[in-house]
């Protein structure tokens, strides 16, 4: 079903790495099949149209196509509006990991970056025509890869954890220790030492979680989960992490830079992520696995 014909369909092609981004950006027509995204249905609409292009402008190996092409160049959706003041970046980047990245409009008009796309001067044209960025916020290693690329465009200042500061060694602004630490008006940082020793989460007016890959929404479970498959520095640092922080977190929001995103009222969060650190206690540290992570 993924093989390009003459009719022009969709289709995923052999670089897939089943990263799960186009499954959240075009769910019922991409799915996981034998370990890898797949279009198991052509689209019939132009909402569905636009869903597959928004997915493959995501795509961080451009493996959706439409035939034997790219979409039209047109057609790109980035930044994609998903609240009044959250934008999806698209445009994941293969140094990143294909993570999700973010913009975070604030009540003064100037936007934070939560993570990084892939680095280039068009979509930081196109991102600064929305407003100025004045901080790019890096919830861990793995997300830093263009980091300083958009700091610098911008003239924002570029933030990470000492944790993970050999990521990032030409930080602007340096998070140390467990603590809550405000960047902005409305805006704090929590360390959350685990999936890396120097990962953050970001909690925007007590609605809207940027975390990282510290926790995600899975679908398979239908709740919140971490990726103990692929937690780098210490499963039992991401459980103290969770148990320390867990009463300090509100919000509405679960925005991940990996798995899915979701809303839900406050309160359920609370429930939820209490739960989540009480599971995480009891979990034991085991190999890195990518292909066991739940999405």
């Amino acid at each position: 079903m993924n093989e390009p014909t003459a009719d022009a369909s969709w289709h995923v092609d052999q670089r897939c790495t089943n990263c799960d981004v186009a499954r959240q950006l075009a769910p019922g027509l991409i799915a996981e099949v034998d370990g890898r995204s797949s279009v198991v249905r052509q689209p019939r609409t132009e909402a569905e149209e636009v869903a597959l292009e928004a997915a493959a402008f995501a795509c961080h190996t451009r493996s959706i196509r439409h035939g034997t092409h790219a979409p039209e160049p047109t057609r790109d959706p980035f930044p994609l509006r998903l609240t009044e003041h959250v934008l999806l970046c698209g445009h994941n980047s293969p140094h990143t990991a294909g993570a999700n990245s973010y913009l975070l409009r604030r009540p003064t008009g100037n936007l934070m970056m939560v993570d990084t796309p892939r680095w280039s001067s068009a979509l930081a044209e196109r991102f600064s025509a929305l407003g100025p960025v004045t901080d790019v916020l890096l919830t861990h290693r793995d997300h830093a890869a263009h980091g300083r690329a958009y700091a610098d465009r911008f003239g924002a200042r570029l933030w990470i954890h000492e944790g993970d500061l050999a990521a990032a060694p030409d930080a602007d602004r340096i998070l140390r220790g467990t603590g809550p630490t405000e960047i902005a008006d409305g805006v704090t940082a929590h360390p959350l030492p685990g999936h890396t020793e120097g990962s953050v989460l970001y909690l925007a007016d007590d609605t809207y979680c940027f975390s990282g890959d510290s926790f995600y929404w899975s679908r398979d479970a239908d709740d919140i989960v971490v990726a103990e498959s692929v937690t780098w520095y210490s499963i039992s640092e991401l459980a103290a992490s969770l148990a320390r922080t867990a009463a300090q977190l509100r919000f509405a929001w679960l925005l991940p830079g990996h798995g899915d995103r979701r809303q839900l009222p406050p309160e359920e969060f609370t429930r939820r992520l209490q739960d989540l650190a009480k599971h995480t206690e009891q979990l034991l540290p085991r190999p890195i696995d990518f292909t066991a992570v739940r999405w």
